[in-house]
């Protein structure tokens, strides 16, 4: 039986790009990136920056001494964060091709 969620790697990445990343604008939403950025980004460095974003929120939202927290942070140890970060990316190409 396969662990494929709505045709993500999983349930935790399929609901992160959800929740997080439905309708993200990279250049917009994720400030420190320009639209010139967008021809050499790595996806890999952008999946880094992508949990790395998450990760911060979730501190502000949840005290970290938490159970809900370390539940949370487990959850997101499932995340394929490089999937997320090459569906972003390729949308985002995708939108500066169409303008």
């Amino acid at each position: 039986m396969s662990d494929k969620h709505n045709g993500w790697t999983n349930y935790a990445t399929w609901r992160v790009k959800l929740e997080w990343f439905d309708n993200f604008d990279l250049c917009v939403d994720f400030g420190h990136y320009t639209e010139a950025d967008l021809v050499s980004l790595d996806a890999c460095d952008l999946a880094n920056d992508l949990k790395e974003l998450v990760e911060m929120q979730l501190e502000c939202d949840a005290p970290t001494d938490t159970n809900a927290y370390a539940y949370a942070m487990a959850f997101l140890s499932d995340v394929n964060w490089y999937e997320i970060a090459t569906h972003v990316l390729e949308n985002a190409k995708s939108k500066l091709a169409s303008v």
